[in-house]
């Protein structure tokens, strides 16, 4: 029986080839030197290889090195990452935006409740201005003394200084002199200053009366201790 073996091997591009062909003589009929059939088997197997061309025992499997990734692979994954990059910065811009969007409502709600506030203010300073100057005219010197840095102790001394002088009367009139008003001014006429309506106007009779007292004794109790003693102040 003979034996005949070739081996071949072959790499190519990342793929070796290997072909192992064997032939045997199996069969060989007496009394004939030529008469025989052969028998023949090929076999071919593919691995992976690592892209060199490799020849004789280099082309065995295991001196393959292994792969590290297609570029493409890597492509894509830079793609992906770019993405997700692109989606957070959209996401981060919205809420940016958003923020932005909320802060300045904010403040436009902050000027609104300010402005309205001073209105409110403003209405509740008209508004006590005004009552300061309804009621009766000892009401209306009450309510105006803290503008003058006066105590309520200081009325007393108020009341009894223009009972004295006019009752309290608007139309109080010093027939022997040209004194007048509830405060008596002499002459009447210099409350004009305070107003046209000093005539019959209480009001301004009492803001004139009550920035003479201030100017000439500091208080009404004082005008009254100096009305005591000399019978007029």
């Amino acid at each position: 029986m003979k034996a005949k073996r070739s081996v071949t091997a072959l790499a190519v591009t990342g793929i070796a080839v290997v072909s192992v062909v064997a032939g045997i003589d199996l069969f060989s009929s007496p009394g004939s030197s030529s008469a025989s059939e052969k028998v023949s088997g090929r076999a071919e197997m593919a691995v992976l290889n690592s892209g060199k061309v490799l020849t004789g025992d280099d082309a065995s499997p295991s001196a393959a090195p292994k792969s590290t990734g297609s570029a493409a692979d890597e492509a894509a994954a830079a793609i992906q990452m770019r993405n997700e990059v692109e989606l957070i910065t959209a996401a981060q811009d919205a809420a940016d935006v958003k923020m932005k969007a909320k802060n300045a409502a904010l403040r436009r709600y902050q000027a609104l409740a300010k402005a309205d506030r001073s209105v409110q203010e403003e209405r509740a300073s008209r508004d006590a201005e005004r009552k300061k100057y309804e009621g009766t005219p000892k009401e209306v010197a009450m309510n105006l003394l803290p503008d003058h840095g006066w105590s309520q102790s200081q009325f007393s001394c108020l009341e009894k200084l223009w009972n004295k002088e006019s009752r309290w009367k608007v139309s109080a009139d010093n027939p022997s002199s040209t004194a007048y008003g509830i405060p008596q001014a002499l002459p009447g006429s210099r409350m004009a200053a305070y107003g046209k309506d000093w005539r019959t106007n209480p009001v301004t009779q009492i803001k004139w009366g009550l920035d003479y007292i201030e100017a000439t004794y500091g208080s009404p109790c004082n005008a009254w201790g100096h009305s005591q003693a000399k019978g007029w102040y």
